[in-house]
């Protein structure tokens, strides 16, 4: 059979329909082609059914899941019939207000850009209208089924390529009349409505139909209105991600007997709002070490920064602890500028303010009773955090600052408007002649004024000074028994002078100030990036001692654990806490571990005193003290009565007739007991460093024993020496 003179759109008259519907019941089934589909792989483009366009951060839980986000309800877990945040006149006016500055600043976000939404919407429906009429357009010519009157081509089926001909001809007659419909009413209804309608109603019908053809007519991924307020892309946890992460990390295991993570409380979001927490009790065996040194790939099976993770002791079992997940990394947000820029005064009796935690969470010191060392590697932020405490003293005019700067630099500089002794650097320099001896009058002043407390204490009623020691009322009613704080930065260098002897008396009058000092109301405040390896013998014993000795460590980012657990201490590295652990990078700065300060260690976000942050707050202290009365020391001009005396004389005058030598130590004693009221302190490290530039130091045997000390012929020589020049 054969119709070689038919067009496409004849039919022979001897074609027989009837066959070729019944025939057609038996065509196998075809798929329907989709041509935007194909259209879509022709141009090699995407295609939007298969494109995502949302990334999703967490697997599907699993039934029985907690929700993060628990709602808010009473012990008795019933909700509260007025959510609190309408609960109360006080959180009305609250909540309008908030709810109003938001709707205002939406008003005016959106205004500013409202022309290039108009444009927009403009041209999207444009190609929205022509989307439409394309769409019209294939709707009338039946284009879906194309394929299947292809398929009977190729089968050479001529009874169901007919038969499918047919009815798409009577599908377009059919359609065509609608669209013919369409366009009549459209041509008789536009100009009516032109004419008759009120012009709000044509201005809003254009609106509406712009609007839909712009919908229609743009990219899914291509809003025309952007967001104002942008929503945080959170990791959003829940169970059974924590739980894959432990079992990841090797903390568990589902299937074996007794290997299982429990919790130990619901999961809920933390109080801050910052990020979520839950208690987790491990397997038995498992310990918090355990949780410790998997905590990186906890972080990794929680598909978040190992920043993120902080992993608190339950003191309940060793098993047990509190996991809390931060929703972004809050180390690199900082803490911003410290509150003392008020400049208002200060009391040392209060806690003064260091920084945020991780959970955003105000951290601050109280000062009374306690030594703090900071450490850390140098720009880190080490020499910030001390002068930041020292400012907040410097605000209580009742505070008498002791500084004493090791490393000599411009940081301390301003202290000197209100510091009560100031020494700068460890060899002479134009800001300080003899710092090393300044530095040792300091020290000796401050025993000497711990001694004169600690007596005058003991002799005041206990119904004055019940505990035996200094209180808030006291120390403003006794000049003797003001708060003293002690500040060194760099302190190590005060232990590796070129003088051994020197050295010496250092380390033990620090070692003396640190153990009776508290309870006189002397604070210390000791910052290093050097903080072991320090000095030999007796001196590196002293220093050890000295340094672990310290109530509150603080450690910013530290080269190596080595270096961490000599300022945190053996104890903090044991449950977890390295400093060289910390994050670097400019946003980390100021970032450190506090320990000690109380049972929860904080990863602590210091507030930030620049050099003129601290100008501006010491000129305000410097006020406050001489409106108080209180500016003393240096600050006042004060010039510390230093008599000077001939030491050569005086060594020279406790030889006896017949000693060719005597050890330091005797001439100490023997200074004390003749001249009490100049060498009544005296030691036989202080008598060596005081004739260091003069006389040898040697090894002198009288009556057998030998030690150090001087010979009388050295003595007369330099008294010789000093004469003849």
């Amino acid at each position: 059979m054969t119709h070689d003179n038919l067009g496409p759109g004849d039919v022979p008259d001897d074609f027989n329909w009837t066959a070729a519907e019944a025939d057609l019941g038996d065509l196998p089934a075809a798929d329907v082609l989709d041509l935007n589909q194909a259209r879509t792989r022709r141009r090699g483009e995407p295609n939007p059914a298969d494109t995502h366009y949302e990334v999703t951060l967490d697997d599907e839980a699993t039934p029985g899941g907690i929700p993060v986000e628990t709602p808010e309800t009473d012990k008795a877990g019933r909700r509260p019939v007025i959510p609190s945040a309408w609960s109360g006149w006080p959180n009305v006016k609250a909540s309008l207000r908030d709810t109003g500055m938001l709707t205002w600043y939406r008003v005016r976000f959106h205004g500013v850009r409202s022309p290039w939404y108009a444009a927009q919407a403009l041209f999207w429906a444009t190609w929205g209208l022509i989307r439409v009429l394309g769409a019209h357009i294939r709707w009338w010519w039946v284009s879906e089924q194309y394929t299947l009157r292809q398929a009977a081509a190729d089968r050479q089926d001529d009874q169901a390529w007919y038969k499918l001909h047919r009815e798409v001809k009577a599908t377009r007659a059919w359609r065509g009349f609608v669209i013919l419909c369409e366009v009549l009413l459209a041509g008789f209804a536009g100009p009516v409505l032109w004419t008759l309608a009120p012009g709000w109603v044509l201005v809003l019908g254009f609106a509406g139909a712009v609007a839909l053809l712009a919908r229609y007519g743009r990219p899914v991924d291509r809003p025309i209105v952007s967001a104002a307020v942008v929503a945080s892309r959170l990791r959003r946890v829940n169970p059974d991600i924590i739980l894959r992460a432990y079992y990841a990390a090797g903390l568990g295991h589902p299937d074996k007997p007794n290997q299982q993570v429990m919790f130990g409380s619901p999961m809920s979001r933390d109080n801050s709002g910052s990020g979520s927490q839950v208690t987790i009790d491990l397997p038995y065996g498992k310990t918090f070490d355990d949780v410790i040194k998997a905590k990186g790939a906890i972080a990794s099976g929680l598909d978040v920064s190992i920043n993120q993770v902080f992993i608190t002791r339950d003191p309940s079992s060793h098993r047990r602890h509190v996991l809390f997940v931060a929703d972004r990394d809050p180390l690199a947000i900082p803490a911003g500028k410290t509150p003392l820029l008020d400049c208002k005064v200060r009391d040392i009796w209060t806690e003064a303010p260091l920084g945020l935690d991780e959970r955003g969470r105000k951290v601050s010191l109280l000062l009374m009773w306690i030594s703090i060392l900071i450490g850390a590697m140098p720009r880190k932020g080490k020499t910030f955090t001390t002068r930041a405490l020292a400012l907040f003293a410097a605000l209580d005019p009742y505070v008498m600052l002791l500084v004493a700067d090791g490393k000599m630099s411009a940081d301390w500089e301003k202290f000197r408007l209100v510091a009560y002794r100031y020494v700068c650097g460890v060899v002479p320099n134009s800001r300080d002649n003899d710092p090393l001896t300044h530095f040792l009058e300091m020290l000796r002043e401050i025993k000497k004024h711990i001694e004169q407390v600690n007596d005058f204490l003991a002799g005041l009623p206990t119904s004055e000074c019940p505990e035996g020691k200094i209180t808030r009322a006291l120390s403003r009613k006794y000049p003797l028994l003001r708060v003293w704080l002690l500040v060194m930065e760099e302190f190590q260098n005060y232990f590796e002078t070129d003088d051994q002897d020197v050295n010496k008396e250092i380390a033990s009058l620090l070692s003396f100030i640190k153990a009776v000092g508290p309870s006189a109301g002397v604070i210390i405040l000791s910052s290093s990036q050097k903080p072991s390896g320090v000095g030999a013998g007796d001196v590196s014993r002293l220093f050890n001692r000295y340094r672990d000795n310290h109530d509150v460590r603080f450690a910013l980012k530290c080269g190596n654990d080595v270096v961490s657990r000599a300022i945190l201490g053996g104890d903090a590295y044991a449950e977890g806490y390295d400093a060289s652990a910390l994050p670097t990078g400019r946003q980390y700065l100021g970032v450190g571990i506090l320990y000690g300060h109380s049972d929860d260690t904080a990863v602590v976000r210091t507030y930030l005193a620049d050099h003129t942050d601290a100008e501006k707050i010491l000129v305000a202290a410097r006020k406050h003290r001489e409106a108080a009365g209180t500016l003393a020391g240096y600050a006042a001009g004060e010039k510390v009565a230093r008599e000077l005396r001939d030491s050569l004389a005086d060594v020279r005058s406790v030889f006896l007739p017949g000693e060719p030598g005597l050890h330091w130590a005797v001439i100490a004693a023997r200074l004390a007991e003749q001249l009490p009221e100049h060498y009544a302190d005296a030691t036989a490290e202080a008598v060596s460093a005081l004739l260091r530039e003069h006389v040898p130091s040697v090894v002198v045997k009288v009556k057998g024993e030998g030690a150090r000390g001087c010979r009388l012929a050295d003595i007369d020589d330099a008294i010789g020496r000093r004469k003849s020049a």
